[in-house]
């Protein structure tokens, strides 16, 4: 949080989340070549240096990115893929976040060691029980983020209240954080 960063938003999901701020990439999209892709990110780099490209969706995983993150990492760029980890398939990154979904928040095993954060959006439905099981599942020095839902005053004091809650319960490193670039309104 906090660089600059191409975001490459790609299409398609497995999942159909309620609160998902991002509907329209559930399916559809306009289909890209990988030279495409590369030009447009360099265009896009050419209005503000960013070092790192982050690739969201959707789900990213739900498309084939090993040839597209080795032309990315060969261009000397660095790799943020944000992925709900219920997909697997081999790909180069930098950092890697895990963001498990309710009901059951179920991430694919081949993730669990490899995540350098998880982060779970404050619905209804998240509670103790599930951000332990979530902090049981990832090494004690991945954080877990909580980030209230479209930053909806009820959410930030419910993951206030379970920050709170984790810590009687002797749970370590877990986070409270926002979207800034909303907060900032950037685009």
């Amino acid at each position: 949080m906090g660089l600059p960063a191409v975001f490459v938003r790609l299409a398609g999901c497995n999942l159909r989340c309620d609160f998902c701020d991002t509907r329209y990439a559930w399916e559809g999209g306009t289909p890209f070549t990988q030279e495409e892709l590369m030009e447009a990110i360099r265009n896009v780099r050419r209005e503000f240096s960013a070092d790192w490209i982050c690739l969201t969706g959707g789900e990213p995983f739900f498309q084939p990115l090993a040839a597209f993150t080795a032309g990315l990492k060969a261009a000397g760029l660095k790799i943020q893929i944000e992925t709900n980890g219920t997909l697997f398939q081999q790909a180069q990154w930098d950092w890697l976040t895990l963001s498990p979904k309710p009901p059951d928040y179920f991430i694919r095993p081949e993730w669990t060691r490899g995540a350098d954060e998880a982060k779970l959006v404050i619905d209804r439905t998240l509670d103790l029980d599930h951000l332990r099981r979530i902090r049981n599942a990832l090494p004690e020095q991945t954080p877990v983020l909580l980030q209230p839902q479209s930053q909806m005053k009820w959410s930030a004091e419910k993951g206030w209240a379970l920050m709170r809650e984790s810590v009687e319960a002797g749970m370590k490193n877990i986070r409270l954080t926002v979207q800034l670039h909303k907060i900032l309104r950037l685009k």
